[in-house]
């Protein structure tokens, strides 16, 4: 993996890791391959073969950066409802992709999880999924992780399920229900939430990703179509990132203020305006 990059992208790299701050997770919503073959008069497989290029080059540019997860929404829920020959073209493409790059994720020490209702998916790309996180399960220098046949809401409806169910059972009890436990019910309990949810191709909205964990995350909208998404459209992105205040709804002061000498209104609310 580590020979797709040009030398001045390389270069790149190291200004940016010095500038700032590196999101230690970043998710995207790689959009755009039906309109960059569209505009091309070819069909949207051909947008879906040449975003593989893409997902290459991000996956090294993260992996340069020393981000630690990277978060692909590959297939959605929703996308099943798509014309049939473009979803068997897609299963696949992810089947020939599994092939080829397993052995280069393993020599670059990146391990390979999927997230998502993986027993959907066709017999032969779960099990080249099974094979391919089996052979990259010790890998520790970063964590590619696959959104495939997920969505959001069907997420967060499975969590509820296993929530009750536990509790029916005596597991948990009512008043033990908070965000974190929430958290541990969800597909990505192993890992952080995102940091930083970019989405290519200029729509703004989040389609149904990931809807729980990125209620903090900063979001980066890019123009450019994903067949079109190159290390410098994410470099971009994290530059962006880097000058942003991450505040998780306290105001500049109080971030700003290490020692946290601003007393914050939670201790006391009720008492805070006085007739």
């Amino acid at each position: 993996m580590h020979h797709k990059l040009k030398p001045q992208e390389l270069q790149a790299i190291e200004q940016v890791k010095k500038q700032g701050n590196i999101p230690k997770h970043i998710a995207i919503i790689m959009d755009g391959n039906g309109r960059w073959a569209k505009k091309r008069s070819l069909p949207r497989v051909a947008g879906h073969r040449r975003g593989i290029t893409s997902v290459r080059q991000v996956v090294e540019t993260c992996a340069r950066l020393e981000v630690k997860y990277l978060t692909l929404y590959t297939f959605s829920t929703e996308n099943w409802m798509r014309p049939q020959d473009e979803v068997s073209t897609l299963m696949r493409l992810i089947v020939q992709a599994l092939q080829d790059e397993t052995d280069e994720l393993n020599k670059n020490n990146i391990r390979l999880t999927t997230i998502g209702n993986i027993e959907e998916l066709p017999t032969i790309v779960q099990k080249e999924l099974l094979d391919a996180t089996e052979k990259t399960k010790n890998n520790t220098h970063m964590v590619l992780n696959l959104a495939l046949s997920y969505s959001g809401r069907w997420e967060l409806i499975e969590a509820i399920k296993n929530i009750i169910k536990s509790h029916i059972e005596g597991r948990i009890k009512f008043n033990d229900i908070n965000e974190e436990l929430v958290s541990s019910h969800l597909n990505t309990k192993e890992m952080p939430d995102p940091d930083l949810l970019i989405r290519s191709g200029g729509e703004m909205r989040i389609s149904n990703f990931l809807l729980w964990q990125i209620a903090y995350s900063e979001i980066f909208v890019s123009d450019v179509l994903w067949p079109d998404f190159r290390c410098k459209h994410l470099l971009e992105a994290i530059k962006n990132f880097q000058k942003r205040e991450r505040r998780f709804g306290l105001v500049s002061e109080q971030v700003s203020n290490k020692k946290n000498e601003i007393r914050n209104a939670k201790k006391n609310p009720k008492n805070l305006v006085k007739v």
